[in-house]
């Protein structure tokens, strides 16, 4: 098997697979579970001081399908952990203790205040974590109160909210990123300008996932109502990588932890060719289990194998070079052969349309 280790921020990940911040990583249990089945690293659900208020609702969760019943996207409109603070440092202890080898990442968010934020910061340092990420990405409830995509989407305040944390800690930092902004290389700078070591993509879309035609009411549905929710899984793939491509070419001094879409070893090697050097999932596990690391392990360890890549860092970000512009793939089409594009022009269109949809598909 292919050395899949990877170190990023000073820091040696087992392997570059990281569970996202979120149910799969919700107490002491269910990170201890997934260390037990070979993740590299854990970003612990999102904690903040204990005085925050945090109310989570039932039912929060939606799945999107195809006609055949195939689950292609998923919604939550669930908050961050709704434990105490107090709680969390004695699990974080003992999460440390059970795997000193493992990378275990405090996620952390806060109201928009510096004691706030550096108190948080301070406390979790002393239980041993490896890591911080500052959730300035959450789409919906913290949002309403300046928090969460609230601040990420403020590139002023991305920076210095990071410079805050900076102060007080010098175990390394990821920002995360809302997808919900026009330009995400401008918050993901301003976190590298604050002194953050990298940057985490994307958060969960915004998003209404269905409309019960029953009730006529948007699902989830919570006594007979509902809000717009965190969007993720297979169908926003595409979208992360995109974005994450951008900061790839942007920011490319930022260390990248690719988020979104993933379901197996293949979505997990995309997001390293486009940048990424650690790959998280999330609603993945929620949906398949923590057992599909070792798929993802096995798949990343052939890949580099059939590439002859002796390293994870050899390819991370090595499918950027061939990004370019659209007037440029025309230029090097028509280079390589006269009148090329000819047969593309839209007047040759019949009204054929699947089959002249079809060939134009990149095979």
């Amino acid at each position: 098997m292919a050395d899949i280790s990877i170190e990023v921020n000073g820091v040696k990940f087992p392997n570059p697979f990281v569970i996202g911040s979120g149910p799969p990583s919700t107490n002491s249990k269910t990170i201890i579970k997934a260390f037990n089945n070979g993740w590299g690293g854990v970003s612990a659900k999102t904690v903040s001081l204990t005085e925050t208020p945090v109310i989570n609702v039932a039912p929060r969760y939606g799945k999107l399908k195809t006609p055949s019943g195939e689950i292609i996207g998923f919604e939550n409109i669930e908050l961050i952990s709704d434990r105490t603070l107090e709680v969390w440092l004695d699990e974080f202890k003992a999460i440390k203790d059970a795997h000193p080898d493992k990378v275990l990442i405090s996620s952390i968010m806060e109201k928009y205040n510096k004691d706030s934020w550096q108190e948080l910061v301070g406390r979790i340092a002393e239980t041993g974590v490896d890591m911080f990420e500052l959730n300035l990405s959450c789409p919906h409830g913290h949002p309403e109160e300046g928090m969460g995509a609230a601040m990420g989407q403020n590139p002023d305040m991305v920076k210095e909210v990071t410079g805050w944390v900076v102060e007080v800690t010098d175990l390394p930092i990821w920002a995360k990123m809302t997808p919900d902004i026009l330009d995400i290389s401008e918050p993901a700078q301003a976190a590298m300008d604050g002194g953050a070591s990298g940057v985490a993509a994307i958060n969960t879309i915004p998003s209404i996932l269905n409309i019960d035609l029953e009730t006529l009411a948007p699902m989830p549905t919570v006594e007979g109502h509902s809000t717009p929710g965190g969007y993720s899984y297979y169908a926003v793939k595409p979208i992360a990588l995109r974005m994450v491509s951008q900061i790839g070419r942007d920011v490319p001094d930022a260390e990248i932890s690719g988020i979104g879409g993933v379901i197996s070893s293949r979505e997990a090697i995309e997001f390293i060719l486009m940048g990424s050097s650690t790959v998280q999932v999330c609603t993945g596990v929620m949906l398949q289990g923590y057992e599909m690391v070792e798929e993802m392990c096995e798949g990343l360890s052939n890949f580099m194998e059939k590439h002859g890549f002796k390293t994870v860092r050899e390819f991370v970000g090595h499918s950027l070079q061939y990004l370019t512009t659209h007037h440029d793939l025309a230029d090097k089409r028509l280079a390589k052969k006269e009148g090329a594009l000819g047969v593309n022009r839209d007047n040759n269109w019949t009204g054929d349309i699947k089959k002249e949809t079809d060939e134009l598909v990149s095979k």
